[in-house]
This record gives C-alpha cells, structure tokens and sequence, in this order.
C-alpha cells in the first residue's frame, strides 16, 4: 500500500456525491467561510485609526497592513486552487480555515506593526487556499437548476460581505476595540471546520492518486512563477498611488535597502518584474504542456469563450465595485466629517441590494439564462454609477448616495452570482480548482486595479479642482497651493481640518466642491471601465452543458489506485 500523507487522497471504496439537504448544509459552511475572508479584507480600512493610535504606526506600517493581506491573497490563488485539485478540496479548506484562524489571533495579539503585518500576510496564505476550495467544490457538486442557484447564494456573498466589512469594522472600532476584529475568527473558525468535515463534500481531480503520487503532479516551477508574478504585479498596482507610477514621490525603504530620492519609481520597476514573470509562465505552461508534463494553469482554458470573457469581465466589475467603495466613503469623510459607523451605513444599501438579487439571480438565470443575468446586472451596475457621477455635488449625503448604492448593489447581486456560474460552465470538473484560482485571481488584479486607477483619477481631480478654485480667492499663493497640496496627499481628509476654523471657511467650501468634483470623475471613470465590463458580458453565451452535466469529480473516499 503506498503511503499516504495528509496531503494525499486516502484509498477507500467510491462513495455516492452527496445530494439533497447535505448539500445545500455543506453550502452553508462554504457560504461562512466566503464571507470570514471577505469581510477582513474590508475591515481594516475603518480600523485604521485605532491601529495607528494603539500600535504607533507610521504611514507606512498602514499602508502595508491594509494591501499586505491583497497581496499575498492574489499571488497564492492559483497554486492553491491546482492544490485542492490534487489533494482534495475540502482538506484544502480546512486547512486554509486553520491557518486563518491561527493567523487572526497572532494578529490580535500584535504588540508592533511588523507582527501585525506578518499576521495580516499569514491570514492572506490561509484565505488563498479557503476561496478557490469553496468556488470549484460549487462548480463540482452542483449540476442543473441547482446550480444557478447555488452560484447566486456564492456570488452575492463576495459582493455584499465586501461591503458589510466596513459597517462590522465601523461597529468594532466603535465597541470593542480593533483586537476583536480579528480574534473573533478563532471561534469563528473553529464551528467552520467542524461544519466542513461533517458535511462539505470532499471533491478532487479525478485520477489524481492512480497517476501516483499528488506530489509528483504539482508543477513547481509554475507555481513559484504564478506566485511571485502576481504577487510584483498586484503590488505595484496598489503602491502606485504612494510612491509614484513613474517618478519617485516619497522614500522607499525595503530589507535595509533605500531606494533613491529621486528619479524612476520602483512601481514600474516592480509591475515590469510581474509582467515579464507572468510571460517566462505562460512560456513554461505551453512546454509543459508540450512535453505532457503537469501544468500549475491550463492554458487551453482560456479557449474556452466564456471562460476567457468570463474573467476579463471580472476583473472589470471588481475595477467598479472596490472604486466605488474606495471613493465614497473618502467623499462623505471629508464634506461632512461622518464617523465609522454612518460611513458604512451610507454605503450598507449595496450590501443589501447585492443579498436581494444575488437570491433571486438563480431563479432568473434558469428562467432567462446566466449569461442574460450578468448582462442586465451589467447594466444596472452602469445606470447607478453615472448617476453618482451626474448628481453628487458638495452638500450631498449618504443619503443622497443611498438609492444610486441600493440599484448598484442590485446589479452587482446578479452580475457576480452568475457570472461565476456562466464562466466555470464549460470547465471539465477536473480542472476546477485552477479555474476557481483563476476566476479569484481575476477578481483581486480588478480590485487592486479599481483602487489604483479610480484612487488615482480621485486624487489627481482633487487636487485639480481645489488649485482651480483657490486661483479666484485672495489667498497668497504659497497658501494655495500648501492647502491644495495637503487636499489631495490626505486624499480629501484634509477638508475636515478645514471646516474646524472660521479662518479657513474659504478653503473648506473649496474643499468640499472638490470633493465633490473629484467623486465625480471618479464616477464616470468608473461608469466607463463598467462599460467595457457590459461589452465583454455581449459576448458571452449560454453555455455549452456546463450548467447541467453530472460532476465526474472524485469524492473522497475514491477507489484504490
């Protein structure tokens, strides 16, 4: 008998794929388990304060706390989606869930910045394995008008969950204090990997055990290239705005090497390093697979049309939701001084407009089909947006912004329930967990993408727009341009510090036009990249039996090679 590891599939007679309630049971846990990862990758923006004030961060400290656990997230997902192909996806999932656990309360009990950020890459490694082990087990064990269903539930989690995770952060911040935003996983995942191994159906590539051993299957030089291409590119992506997209605008220090002061940024540097990473990938995939040697990503994938459209579309409408909510917020910040809590009730109705539809999107995606959901989804998403962009102005409040957030969150609700599901349609089983890695990496290079493009069109309208309004003032100059220097570096915060002295009350109604102004262009932008998202969406088509076959994926207790 060969040996057999943790990693490997036990040898055990076939078991019949679970059916009925203990499916539908086991969707809970990996609906909670979504929902745990999600939410704490929203969560630290509206903690930020308390951890600055608590640990004594620098500026840098934040900014690595906040886009850290993004970073090592997006780098890991595809090896650790092709992992739970070889080694079983609900081990992959408790594993991950374990790791999480163990990560948050590392994270809890930091006493420095550098620990926090160590805890916060941790929990980022476990998130890595946790999201692609939920996707493709849905892709696997769900078939039919189930299906549809099943990928609603899925989809309208990732979307609303994301916008939960600053109203929980805001209501922590509140409360608690921000340790608890973090130690509440460990029993939180603790009831997840019990549910998980009583009733998350094991499933894996089929054949994986009697080609021999997994660890044979695992293509190292993909994964290590997967890895760190991603990682360079998505890092780049979100430090753009700090250090510079091509000159240099502040030190760069990293493991006791200074960057120069002066001249090129690192971040085109660093996104060059993952683009010609991710070419020398797609270099060895196709020798791999040439020579038939196992591959980390299937490039014939992407010839599957609603796979490869599938994912475009992803990355754009992460493009739109993660700016949205990166904008917003910041607005209502700097025009009206909200707390936490009333930031995050302002923008609670795209949660809850994403749970609406997200649980009707399978009911209408058997009706009308999904690609036909993503596309009206599509459309509201658009709708909403250049409504922000047509009617914010300097006294709107969260308020006003409530009924645009509610019709987008309707549309995100239906265009990532079953965009998903019409992606991973045509994908043979065994090729889920790759594919599910590829979908999640689609999502976070779209969001790392949404903030960098919209954070960066925000900033720099803001600072346009607060020097045009100053030029018509009598303020000297010097005033002008320190004041709209300081607007836009704060990111529109700034306005806040105005508006606390009668001094000032020239430069803060300015303030608040260019807010306003800014969240304007930030809107519209936004309305474009979703545009292109609807476009791509035309191209997708019914798909081809996915939505109806029979998973071929092996349950746990597969026969003995």
């Amino acid at each position: 008998m060969p040996e057999t590891t943790f990693l490997t599939p036990p040898d055990a007679p076939a078991a019949v794929p679970p059916s009925g309630r203990r499916r539908w049971l086991g969707m809970i846990v990996i609906s909670l388990g979504v929902s745990l990862i999600v939410v704490d990758a929203t969560i630290v923006g509206v903690l930020t304060p308390q951890l600055v004030s608590g640990l004594g961060l620098t500026t840098t400290d934040a900014e690595w706390i906040t886009s850290v656990y993004s970073l090592v997230f997006a780098a890991l997902l595809i090896p650790f989606g092709r992992a739970g192909d070889l080694f079983g996806r609900r081990r992959m999932f408790v594993l991950g869930v374990a790791v999480f656990s163990v990560a948050s309360v590392l994270a809890a009990l930091s006493g420095s910045g550098s620990a926090l950020i160590g805890s916060r890459a941790l929990q980022g490694v476990g998130a890595s394995m946790i999201m692609p082990a939920t996707l493709s087990t849905v892709n696997a064990v769900f078939t039919g008008r189930d299906r549809a269903v099943a990928f609603g539930i899925w989809g309208s989690l990732i979307s609303g969950m994301a916008a939960l995770g600053p109203l929980v952060g805001g209501a922590v911040a509140t409360g608690g204090g921000w340790r608890w935003a973090f130690g509440i996983n460990l029993p939180l995942g603790a009831a997840l990997i019990a549910g998980a191994l009583v009733l998350m159906p094991e499933t894996r590539q089929d054949g994986a055990r009697r080609a021999g051993s997994a660890l044979s299957q695992i293509d190292w030089p993909g994964g290590a290239l997967s890895a760190l291409g991603l990682g360079a590119l998505v890092c780049g992506l979100i430090e753009g705005q700090t250090y510079g997209w091509w000159a240099v605008t502040r030190p760069f220090t990293m493991a006791g090497f200074d960057w120069p002061e002066s001249g090129l940024s690192p971040v085109p540097v660093v996104i060059a390093l993952g683009v010609a990473l991710l070419a020398a990938l797609v270099a060895v995939e196709r020798s791999r697979a040439a020579s038939g040697r196992p591959v980390m990503l299937d490039l014939s994938l992407f010839a599957i049309p609603n796979f490869r459209h599938g994912n475009l579309a992803s990355s754009l409408i992460n493009v739109g939701e993660l700016g949205i909510v990166f904008i917003v917020p910041l607005f209502l910040l700097g025009v009206h001084g909200t707390s936490p809590v009333q930031i995050s009730v302002a923008i609670l109705p795209l949660a809850v407009g994403a749970f609406l539809s997200g649980g009707y999107a399978g009911r209408l995606a058997n009706k009308r089909g999904a690609h036909r959901v993503v596309q009206i989804g599509m459309v509201l998403e658009v709708a909403a947006v250049v409504g922000i962009g047509v009617t914010v102005g300097a006294s709107t409040t969260g308020f006003g912004l409530a009924p645009w957030m509610l019709l987008y969150g309707l549309g995100l609700g239906l265009t990532s329930a079953q965009l998903t599901n019409v992606s991973l349609a045509d994908v043979p089983p065994e090729q889920a967990g790759q594919a599910s890695g590829t979908q999640s990496t689609a999502r976070q290079v779209g969001a790392a993408l949404g903030i960098a493009v919209i954070g960066t069109v925000f900033a720099t309208g803001l600072g346009h727009a607060m020097t045009d309004r100053l030029a018509h003032t009598s303020l000297p100059a010097e005033r002008q341009a320190a004041v709209a220097h300081e607007l836009r570096e704060s990111a529109g915060t700034y306005g806040r510090d105005l508006h606390e002295s009668a001094a000032t009350t020239v430069e803060a109604r300015a303030a608040d036009q260019s807010l306003a102004v800014a969240t304007r262009r930030g809107a519209l932008t936004t309305a474009a990249i979703l545009a292109l998202g609807l476009l791509l969406s035309l191209r997708l088509r019914a798909a081809r039996g996915g939505g109806s076959r029979t998973s071929t994926d092996r349950d746990p207790r597969e026969s003995r090679a």
